[in-house]
């Protein structure tokens, strides 16, 4: 069964992730396992840098640590079975990365109807589910 089961988590959204954390819940309990939370936060561009405050992108991180460790405490897990992380990047390549370096052998995500833009483009879920080295389970 899956003893490391990682749960990327959008802090704009963090209803949606709730139905893929009771997944890995449920998963986690069975097998022992433990659950790591992440979230990715967005890469701010250059070009932007010299109109945001000096300290913006410490405050961003602090701040998303703080709403991703707010969650984690409400995971029903026990506290050693579950962490979280805050991550910069690309979405999909983040987690991916993520899952690579800390072992994953299961990502549950939740995913959402898909608007134009994700059909032209594609979405972070199905990029994920086509790259992962892990099994990948998708939670509408």
């Amino acid at each position: 069964m899956y003893k490391s089961i990682m749960v990327p988590v959008d802090l704009a959204e963090p209803e949606l992730a709730q139905p893929a954390i009771a997944a890995a819940v449920s998963f986690a309990k069975i097998s022992g396992g433990t659950v790591r939370l992440v979230y990715v936060r967005s890469l701010i561009p250059v070009t932007y840098m010299e109109f945001v405050p000096a300290d913006f992108d410490a405050e961003q991180q602090q701040d998303a640590e703080t709403k991703l460790a707010e969650i984690a405490a409400k995971v029903d897990l026990p506290p050693e079975q579950v962490s979280a992380k805050v991550l910069i990047g690309s979405v999909h390549g983040e987690v991916l990365a993520e899952a690579d370096a800390s072992g994953a052998d299961l990502v549950v995500m939740a995913s959402h109807e898909p608007g134009m833009l994700a059909f032209v483009l594609g979405s972070n879920a199905s990029a994920i589910v086509r790259r992962a080295h892990c099994s990948v389970l998708v939670v509408r």
